[in-house]
């Protein structure tokens, strides 16, 4: 049951997980960026991980993320004095923490609206140039500059969203000329295998596709790979991961 869970020390390890396999690779810790993948649990268990320092999560789908992070009457319940946080923070007593949204997900045409009024720090999941035109469009009435990533089926499977790697080089021009748009780098969801080694050919087709976009394209950042979830994160930073997505090792399994 979720409420027997130790959200506080499930973090722990997770953060002490990814530790080891940035310098396995090489890398700092630091490099890379847990996400708590929150879609389905409620604020009282998203308020336990901000409580225990974790500040960024994710969710799938847009009306739920609004609820929980955009209705500034729900989100409310998640800002906490940084005085009660279990982590050592900086900063004068009456500073609040204060969650960061990622949105995850497919966007719908219909829903790019909601998810920029949702204000998200990162969305996760631009996979067709069409939603990225709705989703400027709106943030150029809104006044502001969303930061994206570009999804990618890198496997190819007919089940899941995301450009081709051919498709993604060939939009990705029209993509950068969008102005109230921010390409920070590429995210993808391989198909699902037990063994973790099964994802890392895809997890490295993902950097050698954000390596070549950089070469292309300077002009845009593509720093941050989104890829790697509760089963495979740890072979994912091994592979270049800067953003690790992990829900069911930190909140336990969802009830629906």
């Amino acid at each position: 049951m979720t409420d027997a869970i130790d959200i506080a020390a499930n973090l722990i390890s997770i953060r002490e997980r990814i530790a080891a396999a940035a310098r396995r690779a090489g890398r700092s810790p630091d490099e890379v960026t847990l996400l708590a993948v929150s879609k389905t649990h409620s604020v009282g268990l998203i308020a336990q991980a901000l409580a225990a320092g974790q500040r960024d999560f994710g969710e799938n789908l847009i009306e739920e993320a609004w609820v929980k992070f955009g209705d500034p009457h729900s989100a409310a319940a998640l800002e906490m004095p940084l005085s009660s946080l279990q982590t050592p923070q900086a900063g004068p007593p009456e500073a609040v923490a204060r969650p960061r949204l990622h949105l995850i997900g497919p966007i719908q045409s219909r829903k790019a609206a909601l998810a920029v009024a949702c204000r998200p720090a990162l969305i996760h999941a631009v996979d067709r140039l069409k939603i990225a035109r709705r989703l400027d469009r709106f943030a150029a009435e809104a006044g502001l500059t969303l930061e994206v990533l570009l999804e990618v089926n890198v496997a190819g499977e007919a089940s899941k969203f995301g450009f081709s790697a051919e498709g993604v080089d060939r939009e990705a021009e029209a993509i950068l000329a969008l102005t109230h748009l921010r390409v920070r780098g590429l995210m993808t969801i391989p198909p699902y295998e037990p063994d973790p080694e099964a994802a890392r050919p895809h997890f490295a087709a993902l950097r050698r596709l954000r390596d070549q976009l950089a070469q292309r394209f300077p002009q845009a950042d593509w720093r941050a790979l989104s890829m790697g979830m509760s089963h495979d994160f740890e072979t994912a930073i091994e592979e270049g991961a800067t953003i690790v997505r992990v829900g069911t090792a930190i909140f336990g399994r969802r009830d629906s």
